[in-house]
């Protein structure tokens, strides 16, 4: 195993049955940044990504909602569920699979606490 780090990115090369895998990691927030059941907004990549405090646990969810594209990020918080502020879909963050309608899900995405730094996996 490799690991790379410029500051901002983590870059990690595992080889895992003679397959070569790369992820990265991306530095998206600190943690003094988001205040417990709140969120922030980051684009990595191209995609928005709302990254959550949930008691002093970070989750990071698509910020585009899977029924019409709300941003999920800015809606409320109530325990480990945010309802997008559009039209009331509900979605578990730690899954992303939406609760009072089933089948449909935003991404997720791992997070990676190091220190006092939040980063995302992609």
């Amino acid at each position: 195993m490799g690991i790379y780090y410029n500051n901002t990115i983590y870059i990690i090369i595992t080889v895992f049955n003679s397959e070569i895998i790369m992820t990265q990691q991306i530095l998206v927030a600190f943690k003094n940044e988001i205040p417990e059941g709140k969120s922030k907004i980051v684009n990595v990549n191209g995609n928005s990504i709302a990254i959550f405090n949930i008691k002093g646990n970070f989750f990071a969810i698509s910020n585009v909602c899977a029924h019409q594209g709300g941003p999920v990020g800015e809606g409320e918080t109530e325990g480990l569920i945010v309802t997008c502020p559009w039209h009331g879909w509900q979605f578990a963050l730690p899954s992303g699979m939406c609760v009072n309608f089933p089948g449909p899900k935003v991404d997720t995405y791992k997070v990676v606490i190091k220190e006092d730094k939040i980063f995302i996996e992609i």
